[in-house]
């Protein structure tokens, strides 16, 4: 058991799928980095400075808890059921922009590497032995 594992994990594509991983949690973290730390204090600054994505929320329970301007942290630790909408707005700010620079990636990719050889289909390959099988 321990031999078929080593094969598994030994394969090409495993290896490149984990390296992939790693790398791709890694690039995720700088996005996440360049989207909390630099975007949205920017959209911040152009929405009038009092916009912060991050800390807006809902409150769908405990409102009694919850005083006038309390940040999302000091909502979550009184005790509110909050619906953190803003959360979600920074996320998928996060993952359109990591889609974005890996469509970037991807397409300079297939720009530089040649394009594949075509190869004969089955019924290309089975066509030449019948033309050449007439022909005899």
């Amino acid at each position: 058991m321990f031999g078929e594992f080593k094969a598994f994990v030994l394969r090409g594509n495993v290896l490149d799928l984990a390296v992939g991983v790693l790398i791709g949690a890694a690039f995720g973290k700088i996005i996440t980095s360049f989207t909390e730390d630099l975007l949205m204090p920017v959209i911040t600054l152009i929405t009038g400075g009092g916009v912060d994505f991050s800390s807006k929320y809902i409150v769908l329970g405990g409102a009694e808890k919850v005083a006038a301007g309390m940040s999302l942290v000091a909502a979550k630790a009184a005790g509110a059921n909050v619906l953190a909408w803003g959360s979600l707005v920074t996320a998928t700010i996060n993952f359109l922009i990591l889609a974005f620079v890996i469509f970037m990636i991807v397409r300079q990719a297939n720009k530089i590497m040649p394009p594949p050889v075509a190869r004969p289909t089955d019924v290309d390959l089975l066509t030449e032995i019948r033309d050449e099988l007439r022909k005899k």
